[in-house]
């Protein structure tokens, strides 16, 4: 099991990108959550396995339609704690 932390910057906020990416993110069978940022990114933190990652971090590259994404960040990080689900935090 892996963690992977990404930073999705450009117009993702306002555009139900939280809500297509829990979608997504139920679809691979990850577990974590997404949340809209002051700084007006969306950060996501999923577990899953390398390649559900994987899937997920391409995903995000585009986002859901009316999203602009200009750029990701993706960081491993330490799983320290486990996630039942994948949710959206506000």
């Amino acid at each position: 099991m892996s963690r992977v932390k990404i930073t999705v910057y450009g117009r993702v906020q306002g555009v139900g990108f939280r809500y297509h990416t829990r979608q997504k993110a139920q679809e691979l069978k990850l577990t974590g959550y997404v949340t809209n940022k002051p700084d007006h990114t969306v950060e996501i933190v999923a577990d899953g396995s390398d390649e559900q990652l994987k899937a997920l971090i391409e995903w995000a590259k585009k986002g859901p339609e009316r999203a602009s994404v200009r750029q990701l960040e993706v960081e491993e990080c330490l799983p320290i704690n486990r996630f039942d689900e994948f949710v959206i935090e506000s």
